[in-house]
């Protein structure tokens, strides 16, 4: 070897171990942290968070660290908070200061920071409170939620009532239910269930969830600053984010041919309203970057959570058959085998109350990062300004101070000793404080109507032995991926 090249790599190894420093440096100033793992330089945690099941480590780095520590992601560093108190003291008793939103590497390539979800400050504020009204308005007003859910479910009847009891995958089946609900409020119709552009519409919301959860995704948030320059995988996510909004941007122009402001038919129609009205404002939020990501926004959640619910709760219940069978006790008693099933039947159901709750506090998600807007002093511990936050929501659902049996699926979690239906003030699936989720109304409506409409009609039959039913989920990340099944809806 010449002297040149001795040198040259001389260089480039002071360059490296350079590097490592000023990493650990810049690790190890980062205010006064929670305690927690010693991360690598660069590597930060990795070692101790399993990237399939992220909410899962936490579970085991609670055990050893206590309710609230820090773990980094690359060289990002994390506060966890885990169980209900500490969940509540910072959505809640810190409401103000925890309100910001995470950073969420594999969206915010998409997103930029637009949209309900994912912005911040005055935008979030904003955004926030047009969709809420929005929404409010549709729920009470044109024509009423409960209509419009009611009637999406009796076309999933019939196709239930068309499989004649063979053996079917549910997943489609509920999502394009689901998804007509929140597409007749978006856009202000629904699909028909073979229409091409609905099918593929839904083929990619649901590879979007998967790829979001999916240990990839998980493994670019800790280090998009290299894998977003490196082909593979991961890059999923977004190119299937890209073709959504190429969707939605193509709806918002089909309103714009027929936009008619003395008369909107749908969210759609409600946001250009604003943006006309706000056209010449110097500063405004209604913008058209911001009406198509906040339209994807509340697409994904309204048909994830949902359909993801049901999906899972068909499921728990044919491992359960003795709880399919007191709910349908309790539908026979108050709704009887004919009429539609209403929201104001729910106060007269707790069973089925009970079990749709304990349905959402078994799958329990990790939930959104937040972050602290300001400096902020919590439990002895200083956060920076900007520092990400992960309130486990999974840990709350799932704290043994709240729930007598917080692994088991348990519907007498939520009655009390007559029978009656009781709150939980550690039942937080929808999140707590300022950021929960805005579609948490609508979501219980859906959840009832859906639950006792099917179960109203139809009995669920496994293909196995209940004893024999996985209700691991496949994958578990923000949201948990239940395990792939069949079942025979036999017709009561």
């Amino acid at each position: 070897m010449e002297l040149g090249d001795a040198f040259t790599i001389f260089l480039e190894l002071c360059l490296f171990f350079l590097l490592i420093f000023t990493a650990w440096v810049q690790i190890n100033k980062k205010g006064n942290l929670p305690p927690g793992p010693t991360p690598l330089p660069f590597l930060g945690n990795v070692l101790q968070l399993h990237a399939g099941n992220i909410s899962q480590s936490f579970t085991k780095l609670r055990v050893k660290y206590g309710p609230v520590f820090t773990v980094y992601m690359g060289s990002r560093p994390v506060v966890v908070l885990c169980g209900h108190e500490a969940v509540k003291e910072a959505l809640v008793g810190h409401a103000d200061e925890f309100i910001g939103r995470g950073k969420m590497p594999s969206l915010e390539r998409s997103f930029q920071g637009h949209g309900v979800v994912l912005a911040n400050g005055k935008r979030w504020r904003i955004l926030r409170s047009f969709c809420l009204t929005t929404l409010w308005d549709f729920r009470f007003g044109r024509r009423s939620m409960e209509k419009r859910i009611q009637e999406e479910i009796s076309f999933l009847l019939e196709e239930f009532h068309k499989t004649n009891g063979a053996p079917i995958k549910p997943t489609f089946f509920l999502s394009r239910s689901v998804c007509n609900v929140i597409s007749s409020i978006l856009f202000g119709s629904r699909f028909d269930y073979e229409d091409k552009q609905f099918l593929k519409l839904l083929q990619m919301i649901n590879e979007r969830f998967t790829e979001m959860n999916s240990p990839w995704t998980q493994l670019y948030d800790m280090y998009s600053g290299i894998m977003q320059y490196l082909p593979g995988r991961h890059n999923r996510i977004y190119y299937l984010i890209e073709e959504l909004k190429d969707f939605i941007a193509s709806r918002v122009k089909i309103n714009e041919a027929s936009f008619d402001p003395q008369n909107p038919q749908d969210f759609i129609d409600c946001f250009l309203i604003k943006m006309h009205q706000e056209k010449n404002k110097a500063y405004t939020e209604f913008n058209l970057k911001n009406l198509i990501i906040t339209t994807l926004n509340l697409l994904f959640a309204a048909t994830d959570s949902v359909s993801g619910t049901l999906y899972y709760g068909f499921l728990l219940l044919m491992k359960h058959p003795e709880v399919e069978a007191k709910i349908c006790e309790e539908i026979n008693h108050v709704i009887g085998p004919h009429r539609v099933p209403s929201v104001d039947d729910r106060v007269k159901m707790p069973y089925t109350d009970a079990v749709i709750h304990e349905i959402q506090r078994v799958i329990a998600p990790l939930g959104y990062p937040h972050s602290v807007t300001r400096d902020t002093h919590f439990r002895g511990y200083f956060l920076p300004k900007g520092t990400d936050v992960f309130p486990v929501l999974g840990s709350v659902l799932k704290d043994p101070k709240y729930f007598r049996y917080p692994d088991a699926f348990y519907p007498q979690h939520f009655l009390d000793e007559k029978g009656h239906f009781k709150k939980n003030e550690a039942f937080v699936p929808f999140s707590s404080g300022k950021r929960i989720c805005l579609g948490e109304a609508m979501a219980r409506m859906e959840l009832f109507l859906y639950f006792t409409s099917v179960l109203q009609n139809f009995s669920l039959r496994p293909l196995v032995p209940p004893a024999d039913i996985d209700i691991t989920p496949k994958i578990s990340g923000f949201g948990n991926i239940p395990p792939t099944y069949e079942l025979c809806l036999v017709a009561r």
